[in-house]
């Protein structure tokens, strides 16, 4: 499995690859291992021109046998975590790293994460994590300018605790949401700039088209709340009435408030994917038709159908 020891197969076809001309990165990338995985095991087995797997893999399974059994897992003593709990800890914002978090900001990330419901102090983050508490505080900072991490005065003291809030990852969510939904803005206004029957145009289209579904369907809500059944109600209305409707026309066909109505309008409107993939348009300020949505379609498709 990927990210886990090279099996026989695994070094066939590096042999393979390798007497194909291909570079270590390639490899990695067809097998998902990283470029240093594929680099190790050639230069512990010789050099790309007389890579041997058989040989790779019996020395593999030598180097297995020779391993010391692991030692037992130290107790956390003192409040402080365990060799265990440290390990994954290292692990973890190794991977957190690899999305683009700075590595020391991980770091800090994953021990707020993995403490208890009070958080720690700047000074519980320095003698855990053994680093310099310039290098907390400006983790610290990085967390805090995107909301990952919260701060609380310490009880009985002149210092602060920093800790992770339960609805942390939906105000994650909320902010990436935002984020998709603007790249996605820009990228339309970009294929009005450079015109769909360009390359760049096309481009941007396709760009625009991905990050405006992503940013849906991260934004979207069940389809059993109440506001979502009422707008799926109103579309059903609008689609059976087969013409432009006022909101008071729907209230009085509905039977219906109008606030209700102007509830469910405005879920449309915030929740495209609701509609999908259909568009509600406002032909004037009180009165709404649906259209296709036009990045369900592209340019040509349209053209075609137009014909």
């Amino acid at each position: 499995m990927p990210g886990g020891r090279l099996i026989h197969e695994d070094r066939r076809l590096i042999a393979a690859w390798l007497a194909d001309g291909l570079g270590y990165a390639e490899i990695g990338r067809r097998l998902g291992r990283p470029t240093s995985t594929i680099s190790r095991e050639v230069a512990r087995n010789g050099a790309p021109g007389d890579y041997s797997p058989d040989h790779a893999q019996q020395s593999a399974g030598h180097r297995a046998r020779r391993r010391k059994p692991a030692r037992p897992a130290e107790p956390a003593t003192d409040g402080q975590p365990s060799a265990v709990e440290r390990g994954f800890v290292d692990e973890f914002a190794t991977l957190l790293a690899a999305t683009g978090l700075p590595r020391m900001t991980a770091r800090v990330f994953v021990c707020l994460l993995t403490a208890d419901p009070d958080g720690l102090t700047a000074a519980d983050l320095v003698r855990r994590l053994q680093v310099s508490p310039a290098s907390v505080s400006k983790s610290i900072g990085y967390l805090e300018a995107v909301e990952l991490v919260a701060r609380r005065p310490d009880h009985g003291g002149r210092r602060e605790r920093y800790l992770i809030e339960d609805d942390v990852w939906l105000r994650a969510w909320q902010a990436d949401t935002g984020a998709h939904g603007e790249v996605a803005t820009a990228a339309q206004r970009g294929v009005e700039i450079f015109g769909a029957e360009t390359t760049a145009g096309a481009r941007l289209d396709r760009m625009g088209r991905f990050f405006a579904r992503l940013s849906e369907q991260m934004n979207g809500s069940s389809l059993t709340d109440a506001a979502t059944q009422d707008a799926l109600t109103v579309l059903a209305a609008l689609v059976h009435a087969g013409r432009p409707l006022t909101p008071d026309t729907l209230a009085t066909a509905l039977d219906w408030p109008r606030d209700r109505v102007d509830t469910a309008l405005d879920a449309i409107r915030h929740r495209p994917a609701i509609a999908d993939p259909l568009t509600l348009q406002a032909i004037d300020a009180e009165t709404y038709t649906l259209t296709a949505r036009p990045d369900r379609l592209s340019a040509a498709q349209r053209r075609a159908l137009e014909k």
